[in-house]
């Protein structure tokens, strides 16, 4: 895979909390990278994956949802997102199957505006309407942008992820490759390990506890002679009493997050894991950007 006649270039996904960005991405690659939940501020860094066939390459960086910022991390998030719209040589707006336009695509409508490389709006979630439905979405979202392409798409079941390919294949200027054919992802092991882990406890976790959450990976080990890897990993709240829920009755609730994650994660690995989970109360590490950057939110990010 070589030459000029190849097309690579920088994709991003944006669109509220909770639309589908890390579903669909997670598609295409055709492997699970971002990790995903309907909890809002599922994704904070920005993701790095590469999708290669014959046409060439796209890089895809998936952001953070762009809402209303609510404290320092909030703030990191948004920034991070808001960036990236500018580095990139097509924008995917993923939004959901409703006529309704709220305040927060509004916003990021506004926002697209002061950008010149192509948008596709891909309307996600199309399984759940009836296809006579889609069109009226359509409708509406033609009057708040001028789109280049309008794709309608299901990410959980892969409908139409190969004509979304293709049409940004169609956007992508020609040139070099970035990465070797067999990248997947930027992301370093131990960070996706961390984030495996911060899914199982969003997807068991109750509404409150999972804003506040973040994991640090302490150790993480293969044993010598021996398909076996030690991993030691801390769950960080923000109050006490998240950490008594975090742990739950006899530890029930903490050996049913670690039970998912060491699944997904020998998975990944292709070797057996033994995975030792703690729990730690820092106070309010939200809006301690000392926190933030300790925890992998990489503050050069966002500026």
């Amino acid at each position: 895979m070589n030459g000029i006649e190849k097309k690579s270039g920088f994709v991003t996904l944006v669109g509220r909390p909770n639309v589908g960005k890390s579903t669909l991405m997670n598609q295409m690659i055709g492997q699970k990278i971002a990790i995903t939940s309907n909890k809002p501020q599922t994704t904070r860094n920005r993701i790095q994956t590469v999708y290669t066939d014959e046409r060439g390459q796209i890089i895809f960086l998936d952001t953070p949802g762009i809402h209303k910022a609510k404290n320092k991390l909030g703030d990191y998030m948004v920034r991070t997102a808001m960036r990236t719209l500018k580095e990139v040589d097509v924008i995917l707006w993923l939004v959901e199957p409703s006529d309704f336009i709220g305040p927060g695509d509004t916003h990021i409508g506004e926002e697209l505006k002061k950008v010149t490389v192509p948008v596709i709006l891909v309307i996600n979630k199309i399984d759940m309407i009836k296809k006579e439905q889609i069109l009226a979405v359509i409708d509406k979202y033609q009057t708040l942008y001028q789109f280049e392409e309008i794709i309608p798409v299901s990410a959980v079941k892969g409908d139409n992820m190969e004509k979304l390919i293709t049409l940004i294949f169609c956007h992508l200027p020609y040139g070099p490759l970035f990465y070797d054919e067999d990248t997947v992802t930027d992301q370093p092991e131990r960070q996706i390990v961390a984030e495996i882990i911060r899914e199982k406890a969003l997807h068991a976790l109750n509404e409150e506890v999972p804003h506040g959450i973040a994991v640090t990976i302490e150790s993480m080990k293969a044993r010598k002679k021996e398909d076996i890897i030690d991993l030691e990993a801390t769950i960080i709240c923000e109050k006490d009493s998240h950490k008594g829920i975090i742990i739950g009755k006899k530890g029930s609730m903490l050996k049913k997050i670690g039970t998912h994650a060491r699944f997904e994660i020998e998975k990944m690995l292709q070797s057996r894991v033994n995975l030792q989970l703690w729990v730690k109360v820092k106070k309010d590490w939200r809006d301690s950007e000392f926190l933030i950057k300790n925890f992998g939110y990489d503050k050069k990010e966002s500026e």
